[in-house]
C-alpha cells in the first residue's frame, strides 16, 4: 500500500536546509521583527520554539481498524495543528514565550501538547480531525486543502472547554466584524454559568460577571480566513498585502503550500517564505505518567525552510489570534490600513455589519450528542 512506502521514509532535516542568508532586510517571524546581523540567535530561538507537528507512525489505527501512520496524506493536518498550537501559545504563555531544551516548562505548555497527541481521546489528535474531516466529505487518509482543515477546527472547538475559543471561518473572502462580536461575546452554554441577561454586568475590564461569578466575557478568537489568491499561480498583486499579514501582532502564519503538499507559513525574508515543514516521519510519543511529554521531537531546532511566495500554491489560509476584544479591535484598524488601501484587488473585505442576502448568522454551539469511538 501507498501508506507501507511513507512508513519508514524519514527526512533528515540537515540534507536539504539553507541557512540564512547575509542580508540587512529584517525577517518577520508571526508578528515579530528580527533583523539578521544583529541576532541571528534570537530569530532561530523564536522558530524553534513554535510547536512542530509531523507525520507519524505507530500510532494506535485510526477508527480502530484505519491508518497507523499519517505519512502521504496528513501534512494539512500537520499544519492546522501547528496554527492551533500557536493560537493556545498566545493564549497561554504569551507570544513572547521561548522554549529551551531540558529546561522545564509551565504545566500548560504540557496540556496544550497533550490536545495534540496521536490518540483519539485527544482533542485536536490526528484521529479526531481525521474523523471529522469525513462530515467534510473528506475521506480517512484522504488529502485536506486549507478550508477543510478550518472547518475541522472549528468543529472540534467546540469541544474543548479548557481553551474555550471562538473559531470563526471566514465565508467569501469577507471577515463579518458583527458576526465576530456576537460569537466571541455570547454567554457559556452550560447551564450552571448561564444566568439571564438579567443577572450580568459588566466589569471594568469589559467582562462580563454573572450572580454566581462566572466570566462571560470575550472569548478568544481564532480568526481563519481561506483564500483563493489567484487561478493557478498568487496573483502578484497580492503579494505585498500577503507579507503584510506576517507583521501583525496577531498574526498565526498561514496554511498552503503547493498542490499535495502542505507547509505552515510562519514569516518571510524579502520575497522568501519562511515555514515549518510537517514532511518528516517520526514514531509516535505518548504522555508520561506524570503527564509532561517528552517533547525534544516536537520543536524543529534547525534553520527553517524558505520559498519564493511567488512559487505558491495560491489557495491558503490566514490566521489570526486575538485574545482580547481590543486585539481584535486593533487587528481591524491594521486591516483597514493595511489591506484595505488597496484600490485595485483586495485579498479580502472587512464589512461592519452582517451582508443581508447572507443567511442568518448563528454562533456555532456544542452539539448536544453522546458520542462513542471519536
Amino acid at each position: 500500500s501507498v501508506l507501507s512506502r511513507y512508513e519508514n521514509q524519514i527526512t533528515i532535516l540537515s540534507d536539504y536546509l539553507e541557512e540564512f542568508p547575509e542580508t540587512d532586510e529584517p525577517v518577520w517571524i508571526l508578528g515579530r521583527q528580527h533583523h539578521l546581523n544583529a541576532d541571528k540567535s534570537k530569530l532561530l530561538l523564536d522558530i524553534s520554539a513554535r510547536l512542530w507537528f509531523t507525520y507519524r507512525r505507530k500510532f494506535s489505527p485510526i477508527g480502530g481498524t484505519g491508518p497507523s501512520s499519517d505519512a502521504g496524506w496528513g501534512c494539512m493536518l500537520r499544519c492546522g495543528q501547528m496554527m492551533l498550537a500557536q493560537a493556545l501559545i498566545c493564549r497561554h504563555l504569551g507570544r513572547d514565550w521561548q522554549w529551551e531544551k531540558h529546561k522545564k516548562q509551565p504545566e500548560e505548555y504540557h496540556r496544550i501538547l497533550r490536545c495534540f497527541l496521536d490518540r483519539k481521546d485527544c482533542c485536536y489528535s490526528i484521529h479526531q480531525m481525521a474523523q471529522m474531516g469525513v462530515g467534510e466529505g473528506k475521506s480517512i487518509g484522504e488529502w485536506f486543502g486549507p478550508n477543510t482543515v478550518a472547518q475541522v477546527l472549528k468543529k472540534l472547538a467546540l469541544f474543548d472547554e479548557w481553551n474555550s475559543l471562538a473559531v470563526y471561518v471566514s465565508m467569501d473572502n469577507t471577515v463579518v466584524i458583527e458576526d465576530i462580536k456576537k460569537m466571541c461575546w455570547s454567554p457559556p452554554q452550560s447551564s450552571s454559568a448561564a444566568h439571564s441577561s438579567a443577572h450580568l454586568h459588566r466589569s471594568p475590564l469589559g467582562r462580563n460577571k454573572n450572580a454566581a461569578g462566572f466570566c462571560t466575557g470575550w472569548k478568544p478568537l481564532l480568526l481563519i480566513i481561506p483564500l483563493r489568491l489567484g487561478i493557478n499561480h498568487i496573483n502578484p498583486v497580492y503579494i505585498d498585502a500577503f507579507k503584510e499579514c506576517f507583521k501583525m501582532p496577531q498574526s498565526l502564519g498561514a496554511l498552503g503550500g503547493k498542490p499535495n503538499n502542505a507547509y505552515y507559513f510562519i514569516g518571510f525574508l524579502g520575497n522568501e517564505l519562511i515555514y515549518l515543514d510537517p514532511h518528516t516521519t517520526q514514531s509516535f510519543v505518548d504522555s508520561e505518567e506524570n503527564g509532561t511529554v517528552d517533547d525534544q521531537s516536537f520543536h524543529c531546532q534547525q534553520a527553517p525552510h524558505r520559498m519564493k511566495i511567488m512559487n505558491l500554491d495560491p489557495s491558503v489560509a490566514l490566521g489570526f489570534f486575538c485574545k482580547e476584544e481590543c486585539d481584535f479591535d486593533n487587528w481591524c484598524s491594521l486591516v483597514q490600513k493595511e489591506i484595505l488601501k488597496q484600490q485595485s484587488l483586495r485579498m479580502f473585505e472587512l464589512v461592519q455589519k452582517h451582508p443581508p442576502h447572507w443567511p442568518p448568522f448563528i454562533p456555532p454551539a456544542k452539539p448536544e450528542v453522546t458520542t462513542t469511538g471519536a
